[in-house]
């Protein structure tokens, strides 16, 4: 595997797509600490895969994966919140929890990978 710059990353790509549609859907949301707090956890996602493969040692960029993994699980969390309180319907919430769970998918295959082969690039 040879990536040349985080925007390579398949999980990166995912994780823009996934706040593109966190910030359209909820843009009208106005419940502002939920929907500062679902678009934060998005971002989070593509931040920390960008931010850990800029550092030096695979070691940081797995460590930054973990990371971005968990912000994958406060998303889900968000997202059955928002089920549970009527701002999104059933069949978005499983749209949206797919998504993501695509994401930490690939997150943990990259992971394994990195854990596996000690390189990045």
């Amino acid at each position: 595997m040879s990536i040349a710059k985080f925007e390579e990353i398949q999980s990166w790509q995912e994780a823009r797509g996934l706040v593109k549609e966190i910030y359209q859907k909820f843009i009208e949301c106005r419940d502002f600490g939920f929907r500062d707090q679902i678009q934060r956890a998005g971002i989070s996602i593509m931040s920390n895969i960008a931010e850990g493969f800029e550092r030096n040692s695979n070691k940081e960029f797995i460590n930054f994966l973990f990371i971005a993994r968990g912000s994958c699980a406060e998303v889900k969390s968000l997202l059955y919140t928002a089920l549970d309180i009527g701002y999104i319907d059933e069949n978005f919430f499983r749209y949206m929890f797919g998504r993501v769970n695509k994401i930490a998918g690939l997150l943990n295959g990259l992971i394994s990978h990195l854990k596996a082969n000690g390189k990045k690039k």
